[in-house]
């Protein structure tokens, strides 16, 4: 998560999205007063800062925000202000009221079956290689991040959720409204090393995987208008 002062923008970050690709490239650019969170395992050229601190965290544990009341406590004593996948519920009642309302508040979203084919490559990977993808779809835990940007009713807390499908572009069209530099690309690829079957994710799923996937991203889905394309 990123909040930069520098040139009033809100990046919430998402699973499976270049997430952390877009943190590395932006906190390049960040002032000494934003907040970068940290990311695991470190990055070169990713630098943490102004993510600790202390809060008042009464409001957010009278709403329906806080996603654990002992975790916001937690983190309330840890001062643990942000961190890395801070949903925007929780992270609009730990900043100043005139932040959440005037900077620009995005995230980025992508088809639910590329997304998580990407994300069974990830666990895959770090289980040691022996999970097939019918165990990863039965352990039923996947990259739903509907809640990281939506409040309990489902409404859009973000001003703009961008498709990962068309990434640099939408990133080119955002940063030129923020006066923030980008060339038309990234520059760097974290985290793209896991998944070593390239086919399309329509070569990937039989017809039952496929319906596993819609019924656990239904409100993505029905929000975005996902589709499994032929």
């Amino acid at each position: 998560m990123i909040i930069s002062h520098k040139y009033r923008f809100i990046f919430i970050k998402t699973r499976k999205t270049a997430g952390t690709s877009i943190e590395i490239f932006l906190s390049r650019h960040c002032g000494e007063e934003d907040v970068v969170t940290p990311i695991r395992p470190p990055v070169a050229g990713h630098e943490p800062r102004n993510h600790q601190g202390l809060w008042n965290p009464l409001p957010e544990l009278r709403s329906s925000d806080a996603e654990q009341p002992w975790d916001t406590l937690r983190q309330f004593i840890r001062r643990q202000r942000f961190y890395n996948h801070i949903p925007a519920r929780v992270l609009r009642h730990r900043i100043p009221a005139d932040v959440w309302r005037d900077y620009f508040v995005f995230c980025v979203e992508r088809n639910p079956w590329d997304k998580a084919l990407s994300h069974y490559a990830m666990i895959n990977e770090r289980s040691g290689g022996h999970l097939s993808f019918d165990a990863y779809l039965a352990q039923g835990f996947f990259p739903t991040d509907f809640d990281k940007y939506t409040d309990a009713e489902g409404r859009l807390l973000v001003d703009e959720v961008l498709r990962y499908e068309s990434l640099n572009e939408e990133l080119g069209r955002v940063f030129a409204r923020l006066g923030a530099p980008f060339d038309g690309d990234l520059g760097v690829r974290a985290k793209s090393g896991y998944r070593s079957d390239r086919r399309p994710y329509q070569e990937v799923y039989d017809d039952q995987q496929r319906e596993v996937i819609a019924r656990a991203f239904a409100r993505e889905i029905e929000m975005f208008g996902y589709r499994f394309e032929e």
